[in-house]
């Protein structure tokens, strides 16, 4: 039998056989940091962009059949009522939105603070799913804050104590992830190791490289990562110049916040078997991140 090769290459003339592109297994869309307040611009913080340049992220996110869209934290910066401008917008993506809770998600009335996840249709200020083989843990980096938390509580009282004695070099609009949601991210990445799955860790806060908008306890959630192969990524926001490191095979991306440009900034990720590929639009650069 003749190989069928050389016959579909000669045949008709044709040249070479075209290879399908390969597709991903899924995809998400990722904002950073849309950040709207009703208050005049204050540069490099162009509020008055931010409903635009949402409404605009979303009609691509419904160009594409995406799993789901994340936002990283900061959709507001200021006042309970800020959330009821862009809420409407955010639900006109076809796709389910999750939220991550932001230091400026919090800068409302002491009285709203712990309205604001149901506010965002969130189950709990963090938790996780599992989608297509990954892992995905919503975390919080505001249960260790100075300003999640209602004057007089108990929460607050202990989040100023362990920065005082810990971390008193530490900015106090980062904040920290407490000791019970610790134990419950390793426990939750424990079982992704023994499922097989890959996981992929969502937060407002950078851990790596160093830099003012880390985590206050990054170097403990870095080494909790670190003893955990599922993990293959964390996603941040914060720091809105965006940054990126490779540490111990995890890649660490922190995107650039839509706010702060007259363009746009948010992303799709691409998940295919051995990476996922990030496709950045306006000022977010695309790269590729290969997976260990």
């Amino acid at each position: 039998m003749r190989p069928i090769l050389p016959l579909l290459l000669a045949f008709a003339g044709l040249g070479a056989v075209p290879v399908a592109a390969e597709r991903p297994q899924f995809s998400i869309g990722t904002v950073a940091d849309c950040q709207f307040a009703d208050e005049p611009d204050a540069p490099p913080r162009l509020y008055h962009t931010a409903p635009g340049k949402l409404r605009e992220a979303v009609a691509d996110f419904n160009r594409r059949k995406l799993a789901f869209a994340v936002h990283l934290g900061d959709f507001i910066d200021k006042d309970m009522a800020s959330f009821d401008r862009v809420l409407p917008i955010a639900r006109q993506a076809r796709a389910p939105w999750q939220f991550v809770l932001g230091n400026h998600d919090f800068a409302v009335d002491d009285a709203y603070k712990a309205k604001v996840p149901a506010k965002l249709g969130m189950p709990a200020r963090y938790h996780s799913f599992v989608q297509h083989g990954w892992m995905f843990i919503v975390t919080d980096g505001n249960g260790l804050s100075s300003y999640a938390w209602p004057a007089g509580s108990a929460e607050l009282a202990h989040s100023m104590a362990l920065h005082a004695a810990l971390y008193p070099t530490k900015p106090l609009w980062d904040g920290g992830i407490d000791e019970a949601q610790l134990r419950w991210i390793d426990a939750q990445l424990a079982e992704a190791d023994r499922r097989g799955l890959k996981a992929m860790l969502f937060s407002h806060f950078p851990l790596f490289p160093e830099n003012p908008h880390n985590l206050w306890n990054a170097g403990d959630m870095i080494a909790l990562l670190e003893r955990h192969p599922s993990v293959k990524i964390w996603l941040d926001g914060h720091n809105h110049e965006g940054n990126y490191g490779l540490r111990g095979g995890i890649h660490y991306v922190n995107l650039k916040a839509m706010l702060d440009t007259e363009q746009t900034a948010y992303a799709f990720l691409n998940f295919y078997k051995d990476r996922v590929e990030l496709e950045g639009v306006g000022r977010q650069h695309s790269m590729t991140l290969k997976l260990r």
